[in-house]
C-alpha cells in the first residue's frame, strides 16, 4: 500500500468524488444552457478518469516509496493561507506573488526568473477572467 502512484490515484478519486457529490445539489441543465451543476461535475468525471488510470497504471509499474516532507507540507499550505488573507485585506496580485515565490521553496530548485514568469502568467489570466468573464476578483 505504500506505493506512490497508487495513493495519489486514490487521493484524486476521493477528491473527485467529493466534488461531484457536492455538485449534485445544483441543477444541471443542457448542453445549449448549462446549469451550475455541468462544470463542476465534468471536471470532476475528468479528475476520476484519470485517478483511476492511475491507480490502474500503478499495478504494472514498479512501485515508488511513499515519503512524507512536514517542511514542504507546510510551506504549501503556508503559501495557500497566505494567499487567502493577502487577497481578502489587501489584493489578489499581493496574494498570487506570494503563493508563486512561498510555494517554489518546497521544490528542488528556485528561480527568482521564473516565479516571475510563473506571476505575470498567473495574473494574466486573473485579469482575463475579471474583464473577459465578469468575476469580481480583488485585483486591485
Amino acid at each position: 500500500m505504500n506505493n506512490r502512484d497508487f495513493v495519489r490515484g486514490l487521493f484524486l478519486m476521493a477528491i473527485a468524488l467529493l466534488f461531484g457529490v457536492v455538485s449534485m445539489n445544483y441543477a444541471i441543465g443542457d448542453l445549449s444552457r448549462p446549469g451550475p451543476r455541468l462544470f463542476p461535475l465534468m471536471v470532476s468525471a475528468f479528475l476520476f478518469l484519470i485517478g483511476a488510470l492511475t491507480v490502474a497504471r500503478s499495478h504494472f509499474t514498479e512501485p515508488v516509496a511513499l515519503n512524507y516532507n512536514v517542511k514542504n507540507i507546510a510551506l504549501i499550505l503556508l503559501s495557500l493561507c497566505g494567499f487567502a488573507v493577502l487577497s481578502e485585506y489587501i489584493n489578489m496580485i499581493l496574494g498570487i506573488v506570494f503563493l508563486v515565490f512561498c510555494s517554489t521553496l518546497a521544490g528542488t530548485s528556485y528561480s527568482v526568473v521564473r516565479n516571475v514568469k510563473i506571476s505575470l502568467g498567473l495574473i494574466a489570466v486573473a485579469f482575463a477572467f475579471k474583464n473577459f468573464l465578469g468575476l469580481s476578483l480583488p485585483l486591485y
